[in-house]
């Protein structure tokens, strides 16, 4: 089983210290999404914003990227349309498929959250002294330099876990005559029953 990488020493400080402020950035994010968008769930501004960067994206593509079910995806779009949120177009290479864009609503609500969101983080940062707020701009630019060119590890594939012997299949592969690793299992043997039916006579010849 392969050990996992844990970062020690400095580097282990640093990245607790990155959690909590990546947490504390979050919770900037909801409470400012729960005064300007107390009309959308979580669910409904990530489509949103996938459908802002991603202009005319169909259904099915805006599923992968929400990590949703196609009817799941649907029903969200459904929703998103009667508040005035999204609208529906054909597509424009095929007029089958439906293009999903922003309307001039939701574009307004999204550059009042990011207005509202910027104002707050204004706030922290005038906190800050000039020599903190310089070190942590350089940081961030450095760190989203490095997130950039190093994409995420692929994740492991599932163990499959213990064999089932229950189930055929599971476990060592059998043999007709036992397990391969093991002793072969001898079937004692059968004699082979054959019906003999009495053979006729020959009938009588008149001499």
């Amino acid at each position: 089983m392969a050990e996992e990488h844990r970062p020690l020493g400095p580097e282990a400080s640093m990245v607790a210290a990155l959690d909590d402020a990546a947490a504390t950035l979050l919770s900037v994010w909801e409470e400012t999404r729960e005064r300007t968008t107390n009309r959308l769930s979580t669910a409904q501004l990530r489509a949103v914003v996938v459908v802002e960067q991603h202009d005319g994206i169909n259904l099915r593509r805006l599923a992968t990227l929400l990590g949703m079910l196609l009817s799941s995806a649907s029903r969200l779009c459904d929703r998103l349309v009667a508040a005035g949120m999204l609208e529906r177009e054909p597509g424009r290479y095929d007029r089958r498929e439906i293009s999903l864009h922003l309307t001039p609503e939701a574009m307004r609500l999204l550059a009042e959250l990011r207005a509202e969101r910027q104002a707050r983080l204004a706030e922290v940062l005038a906190g800050m002294s000039q020599a903190g707020r310089e070190a942590l701009r350089r940081g961030l630019a450095e760190f989203q330099e490095v997130a950039r060119r190093s994409p995420p590890a692929e994740p492991p594939p599932p163990s499959a876990g213990p064999p089932d012997p229950r189930r055929p299949g599971d476990g060592p592969h059998q043999h007709p005559t036992g397990p391969r690793n093991g002793p072969a299992v001898r079937r004692p043997n059968r004699a082979r029953r054959t019906s003999r039916r009495p053979r006729p006579r020959p009938a009588n010849r008149v001499r």
